[in-house]
């Protein structure tokens, strides 16, 4: 029995001195936790991102001079480890930051205002892109003229005199005004000018002052609306 009952309290030590280990591992877990968190909090807010601007600095040097190195275009490098995913992901966050920069959609065509001269041509490709070719018209017109529907430099002239001298369908004259119609309509849609009302109040020196009073109804307005009435029926305090 005595040889029994030494060999549970060994083990019962065995685990105490264990169970001591875990709890001083803890504590010096915890210590350091505890030290680093001191630390962080006493270094500058932008730390960390100063370390990794840092760290992203030291790579990129390191980087060019190994494409230096090896006589290899460093964007050309750094294109060919980057992924599609990717360039398209950094493509809509800069159309997103900065949309007026002239962005290629997945058609190729240009998205975005760069100049009133690319908007022209941008309207150009749309328009010519919507005409659709009409055969019987053609072949019609082919009948008409023979072989003058292929003008040459001497022919030129008389192919103009003669289609301005026919007839233009009831369908491209339609055509015509509806697309103009849709244009107008456009046009409309995206003025920002708002229409002029001759009732509204007139409480402004010019447009500078007008913009500003807006301004003031917009956060004030409904602040001072019992203030503006009592002042116009006289009986404010």
């Amino acid at each position: 029995m005595s040889v029994a009952s030494d060999a549970k309290h060994e083990d019962r030590l065995n685990r105490l001195r264990q169970l001591q280990l875990k709890i001083n591992e803890a504590k010096k877990a915890n210590h350091v936790q505890v030290v680093e968190e001191d630390r962080r909090k006493h270094l500058p807010s932008n730390w960390e991102a100063k370390q990794a601007r840092m760290r992203w600095e030291e790579e990129e040097d390191a980087f060019r001079a190994e494409c230096a190195k090896k006589g290899v275009d460093v964007d050309r490098a750094k294109n060919l480890n980057i992924s599609a995913e990717l360039v398209n992901r950094l493509e809509l966050r800069k159309r997103r930051k900065r949309p007026h920069l002239s962005v290629e959609d997945e058609a190729g065509d240009v998205v975005g205002f760069t100049s009133y001269a690319d908007a022209s041509h941008k309207k150009y490709l749309r328009q010519t892109k919507a005409l659709k070719p009409d055969l019987a018209a053609y072949q019609k017109q082919k009948e008409r003229l023979g072989d003058l529907v292929y003008p040459t430099a001497h022919t030129i002239g008389l192919v103009e005199a003669i289609q301005a001298g026919a007839e233009s369908s009831r369908e491209a004259v339609d055509r015509m005004a509806n697309t103009l119609k849709e244009q107008e309509k456009k046009k409309t849609a995206y003025s920002r000018r708002r229409a002029f009302d001759p009732d509204a109040d007139i409480d402004y020196i010019n447009e500078r002052n007008k913009r500003y009073n807006e301004l003031l109804d917009r956060h004030y307005g409904k602040y001072t609306a019992e203030i503006k009435q009592n002042l116009e029926r006289g009986t404010a305090l």
